[in-house]
């Protein structure tokens, strides 16, 4: 078995079943969430994983919504910026400033964390809802997840994982898509 799917099975799973899962995938009262993290070359094995712990976890009586980056992305674009002009704009002021631009949606404008809480349903229960928070690879490299979960502190009250592609360095280091520098500042459990 892949080390990410005997993670995913055997240490978080059972922790999402428990009547409340908050305080044994957090050690935070104001961010009852987790980071899965799993290679970025699995993504469509892991997709495949995932559909199927979300089945099990409803079969167990959970509500388990899944909330897209990617589709807050797309969503935060459609609003702001078109994607037809973002790609102009790159060929014009170079995919750095691109780049810049589109973090600059999601923190100012768009604001990510926002659009993630919006997704959530109204009538949550913290003992039976559970997050998904996927895509994640598609904020690459426009926006750290490490941002979006500070700014998520206090907004999340039922069990969250955020599932990350990229690598583990160190015991709070996560780096994204396993390119860019390791973030050593996630507070939340690392599975």
């Amino acid at each position: 078995m892949m080390d990410w799917v005997e993670r995913l099975t055997t240490k978080l799973e059972p922790l999402l079943e428990k009547e409340d899962p908050r305080a044994s995938i957090s050690a935070y009262h104001d961010m009852p969430y987790a980071i899965f993290r799993y290679p970025p070359e699995v993504e469509f094995d892991f997709r495949r994983e995932l559909s199927l712990l979300k089945t099990r976890l409803e079969q167990r009586g959970k509500r388990v919504t899944t909330i897209s980056l990617a589709e807050c992305l797309q969503s935060a674009l459609a609003t702001e910026s078109p994607i037809d002009e973002l790609v102009e704009a790159e060929k014009m002021i170079g995919l750095d400033q691109a780049i810049s631009q589109v973090h600059g949606i999601l923190s100012e404008y768009q604001c990510l964390d926002g659009l993630v809480v919006d997704c959530m349903p109204d009538d949550l229960n913290p003992p039976s809802d559970i997050v998904f928070i996927v895509r994640v690879g598609a904020l690459f490299p426009m926006y750290r997840t490490s941002s979006l979960l500070e700014q998520l502190k206090g907004k999340v009250v039922v069990p969250s994982v955020l599932f990350f592609p990229g690598e583990l360095d160190g015991p709070a280091g996560l780096r994204f898509m396993g390119v860019l520098d390791a973030e050593h500042n996630y507070r939340p459990m690392i599975f």
